[in-house]
């Protein structure tokens, strides 16, 4: 996974990122737990904004 792709995910997100995996065409990035609802953000648009800057769907998981 590209370094800088990560460094966005983690300052657009506002959470920890644990790790990032390419899986069928998305992104599946993996947060604490209990940080996935901060992350997604009031109706995905936290998810959405990124989505959009990254042009790659996102998947939001637990650890």
């Amino acid at each position: 996974m590209d370094q800088s792709i990560v460094e966005k995910l983690k300052t657009m997100l506002g959470v920890r990122v644990e790790k990032v995996e390419e899986h069928e065409g998305q992104l599946l990035v993996y947060v604490p737990k209990g940080q996935a609802a901060r992350a997604i953000g009031s109706g995905g648009a936290v998810v959405r904004s990124a989505e959009l800057v990254l042009n790659k769907k996102l998947a939001i998981k637990e650890l």
